[in-house]
């Protein structure tokens, strides 16, 4: 018998995913499942009732956008990335790092104001409930930060585009993404909510 007359799948191709995306994802997975359980139990002990109601500070609409936006501009910076264009992947890169920053500063800033409002820490279920979740949300996106910083140092210590150059800024790419959809989703369930 010829190899020509072997029937096409007796060769199968594998399309594999990168072991790293694949613990990545995984962990994403876990990240969202837990998220998912505050604002379960959030939904539990707010019919339990001793529920403070409070309207959430319009500074986390702000930082939502911020958010959604060095999102964009971490994604042109991987566009650029691919096309060698490295003054705009670096500048893209900076503004992302810039974009996470003001993230921070201005969930903080939230935090001050839900306290001027009387809405402060072990005082009530709800209000700790924002903070708790708010909080663990901040820490993830520290995490990110310093993955960010250390794509900075590559973009300028690095010279050649190569593969595994591309596959860490994808990395970070689908990461970034995620802890963003993560708070748009925490936004607008609190909004939901608080209506």
């Amino acid at each position: 018998m010829h190899v020509a007359s072997l029937p096409e799948y007796s060769t199968p191709r594998r399309n594999k995913i990168h072991p790293l995306k694949f613990a990545l994802w995984v962990g994403c997975a876990s990240l969202a499942m837990m998220f998912g359980g505050f604002t379960s139990a959030y939904v539990v002990r707010q019919a339990a009732g001793n529920w403070l109601e409070f309207q959430m500070p319009s500074i986390f609409l702000v930082s939502t956008s911020v958010i959604i936006l060095s999102s964009i501009t971490l994604q042109l910076s991987y566009y650029f990335f691919k096309k060698e264009q490295t003054t705009l992947y670096r500048g893209l890169l900076i503004a992302t790092f810039a974009l996470g920053i003001l993230f921070i500063v201005l969930q903080y800033l939230g935090w001050q104001e839900l306290a001027a409002r009387g809405v402060e820490l072990r005082r009530n279920p709800a209000g700790d409930f924002v903070y708790l979740v708010s909080g663990v949300h901040a820490a993830h996106v520290l995490g990110g930060l310093a993955v960010l910083a250390v794509a900075l140092v590559h973009a300028f210590r690095l010279k050649k585009f190569t593969p595994k150059r591309k596959l860490r800024l994808e990395l970070t790419l689908t990461y970034w993404h995620f802890v963003g959809l993560l708070w748009v989703y925490l936004v607008v369930f609190y909004w939901l909510q608080n209506r």
